[in-house]
């Protein structure tokens, strides 16, 4: 079984956030909200990873997101003071 450090290193993944950002694009160009583009990928990824490693490993990437979330990791346009 593979662990989730393993993703996110090659040119595939590259690729693979190359074709996310394409579908994401056509959706919000034919009108779907943002936020329910999120809320839907966030379920793909969730009940995948889940399929893939289980539900304990999909928990544990969870958990750090919190962290993540809170150093700004995920902030685009963050302003620094």
């Amino acid at each position: 079984m593979h662990g989730f450090e393993t993703i996110g290193k090659s040119d595939d993944s590259l690729h693979a956030l190359s074709l996310i950002l394409a579908a994401w694009d056509e959706g919000t160009e034919a009108g779907v909200a943002p936020e329910l583009m999120a809320y839907a990928a966030l379920f793909t990824a969730l009940t995948d990873l889940v399929s893939l490693f289980g539900e304990e490993a999909v928990l544990t990437l969870t958990r750090g997101l919190e962290r993540r979330v809170t150093m700004g990791e995920f902030t685009l346009n963050r302003v620094t003071q």
